[in-house]
């Protein structure tokens, strides 16, 4: 029998909803590990939820729609969020910037091609004494410089090609 993703999205979100419970205080919970998991936030899987949790989907896409982590538009495995509150600025954020625009082949709000990465801009990491400061997925880095910046998505494209070689034989 085939499972199609559909039925996989569901098997996932039923299983989040037992680990956290059916109370609307742990949508955001759910909601983060179907972005983890899958870089988006889907209607379908907006709907899923709605329906374990039995609250109006309107509330869950508000809550989609509101923070901005969450996405039902598709994000790449690696989401790169840049600081871009003042602090940051004065230590540097704009060469930050460029090298990440350079690196990647995209502007920020944008995603690349092959779908690996998504750039963005984000307010307040709290590192504001270390800045400049970026988040990929949910790694913290500060004290950026373009040297660093370089050596970071690097490794995040090594990581990635033995992701995708695992996904690929099955064993994720």
């Amino acid at each position: 029998m085939l499972v199609s993703e559909q039925d996989v999205l569901k098997q996932d979100i039923a299983a989040w909803v037992k680990h956290y419970g059916k109370d609307r205080c742990y949508l955001i919970p759910i909601l983060q590990e179907i972005h983890r998991k899958y870089h988006q936030c889907s209607e379908f899987a907006m709907q899923v939820v709605a329906d374990e949790l039995d609250i109006h989907p309107v509330e869950v896409y508000s809550v989609v729609s509101f923070y901005s982590f969450l996405s039902h538009d598709t994000h790449g495995k690696y989401v790169v969020r840049l600081c871009r509150t003042i602090s940051c600025d004065m230590a540097g954020k704009d060469q930050i910037a460029n090298q990440l625009v350079s690196d990647l082949g995209v502007d920020f709000g944008e995603t690349t091609p092959d779908g690996k990465f998504t750039l963005e801009w984000t307010n307040c990491l709290g590192a504001c004494d270390q800045g400049p400061a970026m988040l990929v997925n949910e790694t913290l880095y500060v004290g950026l410089t373009p040297e660093k910046v370089h050596e970071i998505l690097e490794t995040c494209r090594r990581t990635f090609g033995v992701y995708a070689l695992q996904n690929k034989e099955g064993h994720a």
